[in-house]
C-alpha cells in the first residue's frame, strides 16, 4: 500500500502537472454491489452525482492528508482557477490508493476491444508498464491529457468532500497528526504513542489514528534504525528509545520522499516511473540477510504481526521481555 512518501511523491507530481486544468469528463469501471449506498464512486448512483459535480471545475491545488490525495477544485462559475483558500474553493476529490492503486498523468485512448483494460496509454513507454495498465478511473482535462487511477485489485477509494471544514469529513476526521509537520515534535510524538501503552509498537505506528501515513515498510525501517523490536510494548520503551524512534521516523519518511517512494510492489509515480526507496532497505523484505548495521552481525528475521509481515534484526533489535505466551515458537520468531 502506498504510504506517506509514495502519496507525497504523487501529490508533488500532480501539483506540477494538473493545477489550472479544467475537467472535461470522467469515467470509471468501478461498480460493486458491496458499495451500494456508499459515498464512493464504486456506487453507480453516487458516481453520477460525482460526475455532475466535478465536470467544468478547475484544479486549484493538490495536497496530502495521511495516505489520501486531495485534489482541490474551483467553483464551476469561476473563469480561472482561483488561489488555494479563496472564495471559489468548493470541492475536493479525495483518492485513497489503498493496496495497489497509483495515479498516472498522460495521454490515453479508449479501446473498446479490450474489455478488461480499455484505456491505453499513448506516447509514454513508462505508462505502458504492465503495472500501469489497470485503469479503473479516469479524468479528462482541457489539454486533452488524462489523470488515470491504475488499481489491479480494485481496492482504491475515490469520493468527493466539501471544501470547507474538510478535515471534519468522515474520511479524514479520525486521522492522527502528520509526522513531518514542523509542529510535530518529540513531546507530541510521545503523547500520541503513549495513547496505546499496551500496544505492540509496530502496530501502534501503523495505527492511522495515532500518527498519520506510516505503513508496513516505513514502520519496519524506522524500528530497525531506532533499534527497537517490533513486538515491544509501548509501556516498556524508554524515553531515549522514543527519542531515537522519533528521529528514525522523520529520517526514514524524508528519505522515502527523496527517493521518490518505494516500488517493492505496484507503486509508480504520476509519470509511470518506479521510486527507488526499495533499493535502500535495511530490514523490509530482507529475510535471511545479514544486518548491515555497522558491527552488528545480526540477521534479518521475518515474523507476522497482526497478519502483516514484519522484518527486524535479531541482534540489535532486542525485546525487553520474552514472549512467554508461546515459548515453543520463541526461536522461530528470532527472540
Amino acid at each position: 500500500m502506498p504510504e506517506l512518501p509514495e502519496v507525497q511523491t504523487t501529490v508533488n507530481g500532480l501539483q506540477k502537472h494538473i493545477v489550472g486544468l479544467k475537467i472535461r469528463g470522467v469515467w470509471t469501471s468501478y461498480n460493486s454491489s458491496y458499495f451500494k449506498g456508499s459515498e464512493t464512486i464504486k456506487d453507480p448512483l453516487y458516481f453520477k452525482k460525482f460526475k455532475k459535480e466535478i465536470i467544468g471545475r478547475k484544479v486549484i491545488t493538490v495536497s496530502r492528508r495521511a495516505k489520501n490525495v486531495l485534489i482541490y477544485l474551483s467553483s464551476k462559475t469561476v473563469g480561472q482557477a482561483g488561489k488555494f483558500g479563496d472564495k471559489n474553493f468548493k470541492k475536493i476529490i479525495l483518492v485513497h490508493m489503498k493496496m495497489t492503486g497509483h495515479l498516472l498523468y498522460g495521454t490515453y485512448k479508449f479501446n473498446a476491444r479490450n474489455k478488461n483494460d480499455p484505456w491505453e496509454a499513448v506516447e509514454s513507454k513508462t505508462l505502458q508498464d504492465p503495472y500501469n495498465k489497470h485503469v479503473r478511473f479516469l479524468i479528462s482535462f482541457s489539454n486533452n491529457k488524462h489523470l488515470a487511477l491504475s488499481d489491479v485489485r480494485k481496492f482504491a477509494k475515490v469520493t468527493l468532500i466539501d471544501g470547507h471544514d474538510h478535515h471534519l469529513s468522515d474520511h479524514l476526521k479520525n486521522i492522527g497528526p502528520e509526522p513531518l509537520e514542523k509542529s510535530f515534535n518529540l513531546e507530541k510524538f510521545s503523547a500520541r504513542i503513549n495513547l496505546k501503552l499496551n500496544g505492540k509498537i509496530k502496530q501502534v505506528l501503523m495505527d492511522q489514528s495515532v500518527v498519520a501515513g506510516i505503513g508496513n515498510i516505513y514502520a519496519d525501517e524506522s524500528l530497525w534504525r531506532a533499534g527497537i523490536h517490533p513486538l515491544e510494548r509501548v509501556k516498556n520503551i524508554k524515553h531515549q528509545q522514543l527519542e531515537d524512534l522519533f528521529s528514525a521516523i522523520q529520517t526514514t519518511l524524508s528519505k522515502g520522499i527523496d527517493f521518490g517512494g518505494d516500488s517493492t510492489s505496484d507503486y509508480r509515480n504520476v509519470l509511470g516511473n518506479k521510486g527507488k526507496f526499495h533499493e535502500t532497505h535495511h530490514a523490509y523484505q530482507r529475510t535471511g540477510d545479514k544486518c548491515d548495521k555497522k558491527n552488528c552481525g545480526g540477521t534479518i528475521v521475518r515474523i507476522i504481526i497482526g497478519s502483516r509481515s514484519t522484518h527486524y534484526c535479531n541482534k540489535h533489535q532486542k525485546i525487553k521481555f520474552s514472549l512467554v505466551q508461546n515459548p515453543k515458537k520463541k526461536n522461530s520468531s528470532g527472540n
